[in-house]
């Protein structure tokens, strides 16, 4: 992995938990990755779950199309 020394300002308050959330020995990327990997699930989560619960009506099978 390339690293580039990149700063992200956040306040105290958001250091603090975003330290508060990390395990030792994990890093700041990691535990960035991780969360945007969480986010990406929950909202692909939420897409899966409209879906479900969508009119099934709305839909034609294909041999009657």
């Amino acid at each position: 992995m390339v690293e580039a020394d990149k700063r992200i300002p956040v306040t105290e308050d958001t250091h603090k938990l975003l330290h508060d959330l990390k395990v030792p020995g994990q890093t700041y990327d990691d535990l960035m990755r991780e969360l945007v990997q969480e986010r990406n699930r929950q909202e692909l989560a939420e897409k899966f779950r409209r879906m479900d619960e969508m009119d099934t009506n709305e839909f034609v099978p294909l041999d009657e199309a």
